[in-house]
């Protein structure tokens, strides 16, 4: 039977019991997060205001599969760096940037989870950590280099001018040029992978 196109409404009760009204059942947030991984949409809501509480609902989630052993996905220094986000001028920008960083790999996991298979074999583990671990430098580091920018504007003093050399010297500039060579040298190992694969 075809998903539908509407998502699942599920509504959240002052007991903080959750009622899936497509099955007319009481449901958990382990029954949500199978949802997800099953790729169903829902939507949750307040039973008594009407208001949607999807977000806090899948941030529960998130908290509840990261306390859960050999769960944890979102590393320490993620965590700073997003909480710092908060309330910040770049703040905007984050959300959109996270949003085409995780459909991106969504994208590509299928054929990663192929070439590794095929590359390391069951034994490779370490050899796909150290990848996982430059992978998540470059993308902390990426998100490093919108901090100073941030902090370039915040030194500005009272009468609006740039503090001395700050035109000379821009923020974040060789973050941005080793992620560029970071991102160059990993397109061309998945062009290598990709013609192995034809």
């Amino acid at each position: 039977m075809a998903k539908s196109d509407v998502p699942i409404k599920i509504k959240k009760y002052a007991n903080r019991r959750l009622y899936n009204t497509g099955t007319s059942t009481y449901v958990t947030l382990e029954d949500l997060a199978v949802m997800v991984k099953a790729g169903e949409d829902f939507a949750v809501e307040d039973a008594k205001t009407g208001e949607d509480i999807t977000r806090s609902v899948l941030a529960q989630i998130i908290f509840e599969q990261e306390n859960k052993e050999g769960q944890n996905l979102l590393p320490i220094n993620f965590l700073r760096q997003l909480i710092r986000f908060y309330g910040d001028s770049m703040q905007m920008m984050v959300p959109r940037y996270l949003e085409v960083s995780i459909d991106s790999l969504t994208r590509e996991q299928e054929k990663f989870r192929g070439q590794i298979a095929q590359t390391f074999g069951l034994g490779g583990f370490g050899a796909i950590e150290d990848q996982v671990r430059r992978n998540m430098e470059m993308f902390e580091r990426t998100f490093s280099m919108f901090t100073p920018f941030a902090r370039q504007g915040q030194t500005d003093n009272a009468d609006g001018d740039k503090p001395a050399g700050a035109a000379d010297k821009p923020a974040g500039g060789e973050e941005f040029t080793d992620l560029k060579r970071q991102m160059e040298e990993m397109q061309k190992r998945l062009d290598k992978l990709s013609d192995k694969n034809k």
